[in-house]
């Protein structure tokens, strides 16, 4: 144990020790067979340091070129080539920057990165530009490589990219990328259509197994109709391989026609995507009828990634039947299996499947497959969030349509997985049944989503999803799903610090519970506006709404929430001054919550009774307290309850005198905090961290960390929290001999004391009074 006259020199704050867990190896599968390219792979290992000891001399290589070029196949290859020279891992994300569906953001890419390497979802961020900073730092000490496949844009790719020349970024994309070469000194290699030699060579090493020697003329003239594109040279020979007693000669007059049609229907999009086209329909048209219906609808899919239980909704077929589809298009290099039960196109495929959809398929039967496939969607959501056990209030669904399956899970880890898979298609599937009129189930997607979206922070999810359903709600007038979205868009205001905006969606969130007599809504909605003014520290509001929403609660029998709403009812007491209302609130929430094994809110209302033990003088049994809620953080491998328990544990280790240990808290504290981009908290631990040097007579170090706390109060405007740290900071520098530079900080605080008018707001500023006087 560290004691106070151990500590010597500085507490360095926000050291990151090496990540012992596995390095993330997320590259995708080598290209099998793949062919040519040598002169691009040896001015990829060119653009890198001839020695691996050094930094690379690069550290970003942008591999452009037109739609089915190979940009990702030789991304791809030459990552694998060069893994060894990483070996803190690799990290891959296909951005569908050209996918008919929507891309994936930089926030979610991040969200994909930070969880790889190992930062549990109490840890992220809550936006973009925090969840970048992250990024870099965890990648600052490490080789490790990053491939950003089907890239649209430079800002898509930006906040994704190392801060280092120790890490290689490898970013694909038809967009040239002229600012990400001009701006952040990538180097780019564009790739031009296979030579005819090689395009020959990958037509002879797909067959090869599968046909006798074929017709030399003939090869040449199949590749040029592929327009020596590696895509459709793949999907051209997949088809030659499937008949082997065919000519080839007469596979490529049957190509032939079809390029004559596609020339005949459109002109303007160029000899390559012309050529794309007609390599498309030539091979579909072969396909057997069960196949190619599944692979039309699979163009409706929401998302250009899919498992087989979604497949299968969207066919009306068993998951067994549709897994034995699904490996044919595989087969025919249709599609494309990404990990086990686990699909995806290539976007120019799902653009002509969704084409072959429109044209093949009536409009009542493409209605009817989306409507089986976003209502898979919902029902495996509701289970999933049941699994997990997540606390909120259960939407009520209709039994599903004939033709879906939803899939059931084990326990909270598996239903937390499908999450985390399918997340964006949950969005886009939120998006489409909006824009074809199924309102009901675009309100009740986001609705069902809520349990997943409080635990794990997906805001631009959050807040797109609830706002789409918001409209849909209104759209068919249900009221009740009005105020269900309401209520979501208001938690995720005021857990995104968005506090006005919570409270006037909470507000009308309340309004229509009371109006259409829904007591539970109002009991939640009105817990959540106790939350939004405790927070503002408008504390006679906040005591108002916790003890409306605490009595119906215990009204309708749901103890284990009315414990909660008792807790927060408790610390809103402690705030205010008022201890004995505190204690009885705690005593009365933590039995209930030990009770019904509720974890979470036991943690929470142990750190608010450490703080209550403390002010009461009792520092024992406030030490116990905060260790017991790190003892449950920690099994539940919480960060934001151990951020939060580091930081109660630090005020209790202070007061029984154990100032090293208690800078050995706040500094785990504010480490975490920075990671969780939560500002506020780590000016918590910082300002604690002050009052520890300053228990060691240590003032210089004390005026630096109280200086650096009340910064960050006044940048996120918390008067409240600002008055203390002022009012610590100039007892700090008046111990210094700066007497005038205390009164100013003194003054200030006085200030913005007034603006208050509970108990401890009274003292503080009777006691800053007279400081001053």
């Amino acid at each position: 144990m560290v004691q106070a006259r151990d500590v010597r020199g500085g507490v360095h704050f926000h050291d990151r020790g090496r990540n012992r867990n596995p390095p993330p190896q997320q590259l995708p599968g080598d290209v099998h067979g793949f062919v040519g390219r040598a002169q691009e792979l040896l001015r990829l290992d060119a653009m890198l340091s001839d020695d691996p000891g050094r930094p690379f001399e690069t550290r970003i290589i942008a591999v452009t070129g037109t739609a089915g070029v190979g940009k990702t196949s030789l991304a791809v290859h030459w990552s694998h080539m060069i893994r060894g020279r990483f070996p803190d891992g690799q990290l891959y994300v296909n951005l569908r920057g050209y996918d008919p569906g929507l891309p994936v953001s930089p926030d979610q890419a991040l969200d994909r990165f930070l969880r790889a390497l190992h930062i549990h979802q109490s840890a992220l961020p809550v936006d973009t530009e925090a969840r970048s900073a992250l990024l870099r730092s965890l990648l600052a000490d490490r080789r490790m490589l990053v491939v950003l496949d089907n890239a649209s844009t430079v800002r898509q790719v930006r906040p994704l990219l190392p801060g280092t020349a120790q890490c290689l970024a490898v970013v694909t994309s038809r967009n040239r990328l002229s600012g990400l070469v001009a701006r952040d000194g990538a180097r780019r290699l564009g790739l031009d259509m296979l030579p005819e030699e090689d395009a020959i060579r990958l037509l002879r090493v797909t067959t090869a197994d599968y046909r006798d020697e074929d017709d030399p003329a003939d090869l040449t003239e199949l590749a040029r109709l592929c327009a020596r594109l590696p895509l459709a040279l793949r999907i051209a020979a997949e088809r030659a391989a499937s008949r082997p007693r065919m000519p080839l000669s007469e596979l490529i007059r049957d190509l032939r026609d079809e390029s004559a049609q596609w020339d005949a229907l459109s002109a303007e999009n160029g000899e390559e995507a012309d050529a794309v086209r007609s390599v498309f329909a030539w091979s579909f048209r072969a396909f057997p009828e069960e196949p190619a219906r599944l692979f039309r609808l699979l163009g409706l899919h929401p998302g250009s990634e899919f498992g087989p239980a979604a497949a299968a909704a969207l066919a009306n077929t068993t998951v067994a039947h549709a897994r034995q589809l699904l490996d044919a298009l595989v087969g025919a290099h249709t599609l494309e299996q990404i990990q086990h039960d686990r699909y995806q196109f290539h976007d120019l495929l799902r653009a002509y499947a969704t084409q072959q959809a429109r044209h093949e398929e009536t409009e009542e039967d493409r209605r009817e497959a989306l409507r089986r496939v976003l209502e898979w969607y919902l029902h495996t959501a509701g289970r999933a969030t049941a699994a997990a056990s997540l606390i909120h209030r259960r939407v009520q669904l209709d039994e599903p349509v004939p033709g879906v399956q939803p899939l059931d899970f084990q326990d909270r880890a598996d239903a937390t997985r499908w999450y985390a898979r399918e997340r964006q298609n949950l969005s886009e599937a939120t998006a489409l049944a909006a824009s074809l009129g199924f309102h009901r189930l675009a309100w009740q997607l986001p609705a069902v989503l809520r349990g997943f979206f409080v635990q794990q922070n997906p805001f631009e999810d959050w807040f797109a999803t609830s706002r789409t359903g918001l409209e849909s709600a209104r759209q068919l007038g249900d009221r009740h799903g009005e105020a269900e979205l309401l209520a979501s868009l208001g938690q995720a205001s005021r857990q995104s610090h968005r506090l006005a905006d919570a409270v006037a969606y909470q507000t009308r969130a309340l309004e229509i519970w009371r109006e259409i007599g829904d007591t539970l809504g109002a009991a939640i909605s009105a817990n959540g506006l106790g939350l939004i003014f405790q927070r503002t520290r408008d504390l006679t509001r906040a005591r108002e709404h916790y003890e409306q929403s605490a009595a119906a609660f215990e009204e309708l029998g749901d103890e284990q929430y009315a414990a909660i709403v008792r807790s927060n009812l408790g610390a809103t007491c402690l705030d205010a001054g008022l201890l004995d209302e505190a204690e009885t609130c705690l005593e009365q929430a933590l039995a209930v919550l030990r009770a019904g094994g509720n974890r979470v809110y036991e943690a929470y209302t142990l750190g608010r009774q450490s703080r209550l033990q403390r002010e009461r003088g009792r520092p024992a049994e406030a030490r116990e307290s905060a260790e017991s809620m790190m003892e449950v953080a920690r099994d539940l491998e919480n960060q934001v309850l151990e951020g939060q328990a580091c930081i109660q544990l630090g005020h209790s280790q202070r007061m029984v005198g154990d100032h090293g240990q208690a800078l050995i808290s706040f500094q785990r504290s504010a480490t975490l905090h920075r990671q969780l981009g939560d500002e506020n908290r780590e000016a918590l631990a910082l300002s604690g961290a002050g009052e520890a040097f300053q228990d060691l007579g240590r003032l210089d170090e004390a005026v630096d960390f109280l200086r650096r706390a009340a910064a960050a109060h006044r940048k996120l405007g918390d008067a409240w929290q600002l008055a203390l740290a002022l009012d610590r900071l100039a007892v700090a520098v008046e111990g210094t001999g700066a007497v005038g530079q205390a009164r100013e900080y003194w003054r200030e605080a006085r200030d913005l004391l007034g603006g208050f008018g509970d108990r401890k707001a009274a003292a503080l500023l009777d006691r800053v009074t007279a400081a001053l006087g």
